[in-house]
Formats: structure tokens, C-alpha cells, sequence
């Protein structure tokens, strides 16, 4: 009975974009293998409708390691004293870029730890330099909280979208993971001031992050019913040996495909990465999370010299169809699942709801 109504449940959210918070729960908490391909079926389907079989390609720099937070979770946090840190000074970040485009890319995320460095002093005359030199292409940016007054100049700089995980939408849960300096109020209302200031906005969550429950999951997904961002980034929660929640387990390769699904179902048109946390737990993870309604890798533009010292978890994947220099060898793996490197900005089609 439980299969026959899961399969309905998944019809309706098809259709609906929704389903009461009941139904999230039991399709979250009882499918089988069976529901799970029907469900990643539907959700392929929806995709292949508004997106075709094109996988956007961003190009991904990490311009440094340093942050002033203490992020339970985080490889990173400030005071992981084993962490080798790194920064990268404007010049190397155009090289990267000019490295970029000249591969093909068309989308720059310049993403780093909240780094008292990049002021707006620096960084915007870096994202007017990039948008000067590269009209075409969209900037990311994932820089964690900032002002209202910093976000607008960026994005009157040229920034186009701006990622900014919430991590999770549960107040309480959230102060479980961060310290008291970070509160879940500031993380929600950072994401609506970028959304007021025309920014394409990106959130995204852990999945099997420390005391997290089902229920939470359920939440994850209303919010995002509610927020509808044009960018979603969800991976599994993975440790990092030097911080405060290394003996917690990985979250589940298969919990985070289901729910990759239930977004694509929920929100038809959002850009979902296949994440590079996906990617390390799973030696195809990229293509399991492709396979369940993902449309966006982001390969690592990065220096090679650094991309191991960008370690939010542990064993975090650079090399190989992660590197943005073996795009043949991503655009190899991604046809043998039906699927084509997308060259072009990949904005969100906002009429396909």
C-alpha cells in the first residue's frame, strides 16, 4: 500500500508543485527503490521539458580559505588552526577566468570564506573588470552575509546572482551548527534583501547534517516551495576531521537524490547543481544526481596549487571531471548518461512554472 500511494503522491507534485507537509514526510521516509526511479523519472522529465538534455557548466573559483566564522561543520572555520591558508590576489583571479572562457565557460563563481580582505574596495572593481572583459558571461558571487549596502554595489558592479546556502531552514537546528555571532534570522533575511536588489539568488542545505531530522527534510522543501530560489544547492553533509562534528556520519547519496527530485518536481525551472559533495561520496555522484533532475555542474577553475587547501570536508574531489581543465573527460561521462555540455550563461527560464 505504501508503494501505491507514494506513486501517487509523486503524480501529484508532478502536477501540483506541492503536497501537504504529511506526504513530503512518508514519500521522504517510506520509498523504495521503486518509487525512487519512478520518482527521478518524473522529475528527468520535467527537466527535459524546460531545460532539454543541456548540463549548464559554471566555472568555479575559490578565492580563498580564509573566514572569520566558526562553523561547526566547516573545514575552514576560523579556528581549524591545521588549515593552510590561502588567498587570491586580482590578477590570478582574471587569469583564471581568461583560463575559463577560453575553455568555454560562461558563468564565473568567485566563492571564498568571509574574508575581511575582499572589501568592496577590492572586490568591486574586480566584478566590473570581469564584466568588462567578458560581456557575455554571467558573475557569480559566494561570498557568504554581507550589507545591504555591499550586496547593491555589487550588483550595480555587474554581479549577476549571488549563492547563499541557508544551510538549513530550521531556526533551532541552524543554532545547533553555527555558533551565537551567526543567527538564522540575518542568513533568511540576507537571502531576501539579494532577491529585492534583482540578484538570481541561490540557497541550498546539508542533507544528513548533525541532528538533523525527517521532519526538518520536510521543512527544506517548503521553504523551498516558498522562496522558489533560482538556484538550489544541496549536497550530503560529509565531516571534516578537524572540526567539532568529525565523528558524525556522511549523509546519504540516496536521500540527497530523492530530494534533488522533489526540488526538480517542486520547482521546475530552478538550476540544481549536482555538487561536488555528491561527486565525493559516490564515484558517480555527479551523474546519480544528473539522473534525478540536476541540470549544473561547476568544475573547479581554481590554481591547481590551492584547490587542496579549499577543504570544507575531507577527501573534497578537484581532479579528474572535477578540474575545469578535463572538460572532455566530463563531456565524455555526461553523454554516456544522455546529456550535453551546455557553453552558455544558463539563466533560469522564468516563464517555464
Amino acid at each position: 500500500m505504501a508503494h501505491a500511494d507514494n506513486l501517487a503522491r509523486i503524480d501529484v507534485l508532478a502536477r501540483e508543485h506541492t503536497l501537504p507537509g504529511e506526504d513530503y514526510l512518508a514519500l521522504l521516509t517510506t520509498a523504495d527503490e521503486e518509487d525512487d526511479r519512478y520518482l527521478a523519472s518524473q522529475a528527468l522529465m520535467i527537466k527535459q521539458r524546460v531545460y532539454g538534455n543541456r548540463v549548464f557548466i559554471r566555472g568555479l573559483i575559490e578565492i580563498s580559505n580564509f573566514c572569520r566564522n566558526d562553523c561547526y561543520y566547516c573545514g575552514i572555520r576560523a579556528s581549524n588552526r591545521a588549515c593552510e591558508r590561502y588567498r587570491l590576489e586580482e590578477e590570478d583571479i582574471l587569469l583564471c577566468c581568461q583560463e575559463g572562457y577560453a575553455l568555454g565557460f560562461r558563468t564565473f563563481v568567485l566563492q571564498g570564506g568571509e574574508d575581511g580582505y575582499f572589501t568592496d574596495a577590492r572586490l568591486l572593481p574586480l566584478v566590473s573588470e570581469i564584466k568588462t572583459r567578458y560581456p557575455d558571461c554571467a558573475v557569480t558571487l559566494s561570498l557568504g552575509e554581507r550589507t545591504r549596502e555591499s550586496y547593491a554595489a555589487l550588483r550595480r558592479a555587474g554581479a549577476d546572482r549571488y549563492l547563499l546556502r541557508h544551510e538549513t531552514a530550521n531556526p533551532e537546528h541552524y543554532r545547533m551548527l553555527h555558533p551565537d555571532r551567526l543567527s538564522p534570522e540575518n542568513r533568511m533575511a540576507c537571502l531576501d534583501v539579494l532577491r529585492e536588489l534583482g540578484y538570481q539568488v541561490g540557497a541550498g542545505f546539508m542533507v544528513g547534517s548533525p541532528y538533523q531530522t525527517a521532519q526538518m527534510l520536510v521543512g527544506e522543501l517548503q521553504f523551498i516551495e516558498a522562496f522558489a530560489p533560482d538556484m538550489c544547492g544541496i549536497g550530503p553533509f560529509i565531516p571534516h576531521k578537524d572540526t567539532p562534528f568529525a565523528a558524525f556520519a556522511p549523509g546519504s547519496v540516496e536521500m540527497t537524490c530523492r530530494l534533488l527530485s522533489c526540488i526538480r518536481l517542486i520547482h521546475p525551472s530552478v538550476l540544481l547543481p549536482a555538487t561536488t559533495a555528491l561527486g565525493t561520496l559516490a564515484q558517480n555522484g555527479r551523474e546519480r544526481g544528473i539522473l534525478h533532475g540536476a541540470n549544473v555542474v561547476m568544475p573547479n577553475l581554481s590554481p591547481a596549487d590551492v584547490r587542496n587547501k579549499y577543504m570544507l570536508y575531507d577527501n573534497k574531489i578537484s581532479q579528474g571531471a572535477e578540474s575545469a581543465q578535463a572538460l572532455d573527460t566530463l563531456r565524455t561521462r555526461l553523454a554516456a548518461i544522455g546529456c550535453e555540455i551546455a557553453c552558455d550563461r544558463g539563466d533560469i527560464k522564468k516563464d517555464e512554472e
